[in-house]
């Protein structure tokens, strides 16, 4: 393991992206520099045109020059296909919610509008009145796929980050379906990088936890997922064609404010942190707007 993760970055209103280790940076401008490798300017081609795979042999002698201070973490992905999400997958928020998980994904697709990164705002529309918030493991597919196998799924795994699905509860409800509800601008808040699939061999073992001002809201693992990943992948390509850069989040622990009387819905000013083992954290503010 090289133990980096893959940023997409900003600095005085330039676009970049880079490797981060320990706190330190190597932007793409750096490792073209001392390697030798024409980086390509978009993020989305240094990850899915082989680019990565050209430089990681050369990552051990590549100097992290910068402060990962100095920069702005945007969402990883700036323009995915698809981003699709599933329900009902950790049986305990099935419960809370009424709902039991099942044998074959219930999902639905977000917009790429609703991507943002941490530190982002969460914007809200004042005729909002149940906000929500939900942690998921978000899989990036790495290679385009149809109709395959289990055994096969991780080969067209490149990595995976954190993702938290908000959600309008009060327009869920009211339409008994998802999209309206989950589909607002900056309602996909993810990141804070990418970490490669080979970084983490026990990602059906992560700790999950969300805090909102501070106190433990969710607090589960990935080993407690009902669909395990590569069935995810698997069950999803006979469905539909997956392609090269597409978000699954894989669905939400038990502790979101529905159904739980004594869990407030989020509001204005509220601080979201969420953390996966291994992945990173998110942190984002919700603000209300007219």
């Amino acid at each position: 393991m090289i133990n980096v993760k893959i940023a997409r970055l900003a600095q005085d209103g330039n676009e970049t992206y880079g490797l981060i280790k320990d706190g330190n940076v190597a932007t793409k401008e750096n490792i073209t520099s001392e390697t030798g490798v024409p980086l390509p300017l978009g993020i989305m081609d240094f990850l899915f045109e082989g680019w990565y795979d050209e430089i990681k042999d050369k990552i051990s002698s590549t100097s992290f020059q910068d402060k990962l201070g100095k920069f702005k973490l945007l969402h990883p992905l700036p323009n995915p296909s698809k981003i699709i999400c599933l329900t009902f997958n950790y049986p305990k928020h099935a419960k809370e919610q009424n709902y039991v998980s099942t044998k074959e994904p219930v999902i639905f697709i977000k917009p790429r509008t609703t991507l943002c990164g941490t530190g982002s705002e969460i914007k809200c529309p004042n005729f909002v009145k149940q906000l929500d918030y939900e942690i998921e493991l978000a899989v990036i597919i790495g290679k385009t796929c149809k109709n395959i196998d289990e055994i096969s799924s991780k080969d067209y795994i490149f990595g995976y980050m954190v993702f938290n699905d908000v959600s309008a509860r009060d327009i869920q409800m009211q339409d008994k379906q998802f999209t309206r509800g989950k589909s607002l601008d900056t309602f996909a808040p993810c990141g804070p990088w990418i970490t490669s699939m080979e970084e983490i061999p026990d990602v059906e073992n992560l700790q999950l936890t969300t805090r909102i001002n501070g106190q433990v809201r969710q607090n589960s693992s990935t080993k407690n997922m009902f669909i395990k990943i590569p069935s995810i992948v698997s069950k999803l390509s006979k469905i539909m064609t997956l392609e090269k850069g597409d978000i699954i989040a894989t669905g939400t622990p038990e502790g979101v404010a529905l159904n739980n009387p004594d869990t407030p819905f989020l509001k204005d000013g509220d601080k979201i942190d969420m953390e996966i083992e291994k992945l990173g954290k998110i942190q984002n503010v919700v603000k209300f707007i007219d």
